[in-house]
């Protein structure tokens, strides 16, 4: 396939496609998969090798959110039977990240609900990071506290942080559909802050929240040119008990072609393979190792996972590696301080607009609805051990 050789030809090149490009993928047909999981394969080993870098959650407060995005468990007006609790002690996130460092986790993201930190929740996590990193040499640290204020990434910097996640989760055009108490903008703002404090900036998408393929592809454009380091790729998790439970938008399939694309935009990043895989993609987990570099071990922040030892047995039997912590993640040339996503090009407009049209349309299929076989909702579980309870955690 013409197309599949172009973008592997420019993935080895840090170029991106073009908007159409992308589409295409996005639109190929089942009979097609194989090859285009071997073609973003190809990118995926030249900038990664066959290196699997693993991420750690601790939900440091679950639930009781003032903010009302549709696709999650802790929303305001939520009724998601999810675990509820206040700040986490110091030393029991650290107790909890340690179960992941010691599964083989090399960097512990420490999330909390909200809109955002006040100084207070900053100084509370600032002695979070201290803590872990006491305790774990070498360990990287990741804070997700959601808006971020004048002078807060430097002071999570100063204190260890060595990330920031805020992700854009989908086109700035259909934001205002999924989120109506912050916007867009104030979610790049953020981003923007992580960046210019000195912060490695992490930032990516949920898919199947009834997004057209156009949407996708602007958010990932957006994405490149913002430039994160870390793309983290969600698929929605739609939780009984909020406004996008009945969204079953998304086969195996289709979660592999829109890795791909993220992995054709964005060449020599890191793309991980987040929340909801074990969904959406099932037994095709494997095949993502093909196009993503990292992935979340064992549970998330208010649902349960894949067991962490069924993790780093995937990982194996597919025949890639866990990266060590002695091992630099990112390809040298992106410690430069390089272009969108280590290229140079017009990847940072978004050009003019396309038609929406699913995949599973271009391919003259119907997306699976609530109900069908493909609705699996008996793979949503609530997160019932870990952090917030005297279970010990999946790693």
């Amino acid at each position: 396939m013409d197309l599949l050789k172009t973008l592997v030809e420019k993935g080895l090149r840090r170029e991106p496609p073009t908007r159409e490009e992308a589409l295409a993928v996005l639109a190929t047909s089942d009979d097609d998969l194989l090859d285009v999981v071997a073609a973003a394969g190809k990118v995926r080993r030249q900038w990664f090798g066959r290196r699997v870098k693993l991420n750690y959650l601790v939900n440091l407060k679950s639930g009781l959110c003032p903010e009302d995005c549709s696709y999650c468990s802790q929303r305001l007006g939520s009724t998601a039977e999810i675990l509820k609790y206040t700040w986490l002690k110091p030393e029991e996130a650290s107790k909890a990240a340690a179960a992941g460092v010691a599964g083989g986790a090399k960097r512990v993201c420490l999330v909390a609900s909200g809109r955002g930190p006040t100084d207070r929740d900053v100084d509370r996590v600032s002695r979070t990071i201290e803590a872990i990193k006491e305790q774990n040499e070498g360990v990287e640290v990741c804070a997700c506290l959601g808006l971020l204020s004048n002078g807060q990434a430097e002071r999570l910097r100063a204190a260890g942080a060595d990330a920031y996640n805020h992700n854009l989760n989908t086109s700035e055009s259909t934001y205002g559909d999924i989120t109506t108490t912050h916007t867009y903008a104030d979610r790049v703002d953020t981003v923007r802050q992580a960046q210019a404090a000195g912060l490695s900036a992490c930032s990516g998408l949920i898919a199947g929240m009834g997004e057209s393929d156009a949407d996708l592809v602007d958010v990932v454009f957006s994405l490149r040119a913002l430039d994160p380091d870390s793309v983290p790729v969600n698929f929605l998790i739609p939780f009984e008990g909020t406004p996008l439970a009945k969204e079953w938008n998304l086969t195996p399939q289709r979660c592999l072609r829109i890795l791909a694309m993220t992995r054709f935009v964005c060449p020599d990043v890191e793309v991980r393979l987040a929340g909801g895989r074990e969904v959406h993609l099932r037994s095709m987990q494997p095949l993502a190792l093909h196009l993503v570099n990292s992935i979340f071990l064992g549970d998330y922040l208010t649902s349960e996972g894949q067991e962490g030892k069924a993790d780093l047995e995937m990982i194996a039997d597919a025949g890639f590696e866990v990266e060590g912590a002695d091992t630099t993640t990112l390809p040298e040339h992106r410690a430069g301080g390089c272009g969108p996503c280590g290229g140079e090009s017009e990847a940072g407009a978004c050009g003019t607009a396309v038609p929406e049209r699913t995949a599973a349309a271009a391919a003259g299929q119907a997306p699976p609805a609530a109900g069908d076989p493909a609705a699996r909702t008996d793979l949503v579980a609530v997160r019932r051990r870990g952090a917030g309870t005297d279970l010990a955690p999946n790693a």
